[in-house]
């Protein structure tokens, strides 16, 4: 893993420990754990691996999930320029954003969405 990507959090250009990250967030509606792990490529993200603890409305796994310890995990391989997390408020938490070293929490307070995007050097 190489040192020194970066990611535009809404304003705030965040270093990463490496070039990816994970977002965990639980959903507003079936309170289930969701979890995707990113890596930074260039001036897009690509997604690499989701996991969600379970199904429900709007939760259902991916096309070749396996059920591994709980959580069915799959890799989609979905690359785009941004992310755009949305602030509703309605989960009693925001979204949790690691990079191996440090978590930060994003989002808990309703508001507008927050953009997440590599940094343009």
């Amino acid at each position: 893993m190489s040192a020194g990507a970066c990611l535009m959090v809404g304003a705030v250009a965040m270093s990463l420990s490496g070039n990816g990250f994970s977002l965990h967030w639980t959903h507003s509606v079936e309170k289930i754990t969701w979890s995707e792990n990113w890596v930074v490529m260039g001036h897009a993200l690509q997604l690499v691996e989701a996991k969600v603890k379970g199904s429900g409305a709007g939760m259902e796994p991916g096309e070749g999930a396996v059920l591994q310890d709980g959580w069915w995990v799959w890799s989609p391989m979905t690359r785009v320029p941004e992310l755009r997390l949305a602030a509703s408020g309605a989960t009693g938490a925001g979204w949790t954003l690691c990079d191996g070293t440090a978590c930060h929490e994003l989002g808990a307070e309703p508001g507008e969405a927050l953009m997440i995007a590599p940094c343009q050097s």
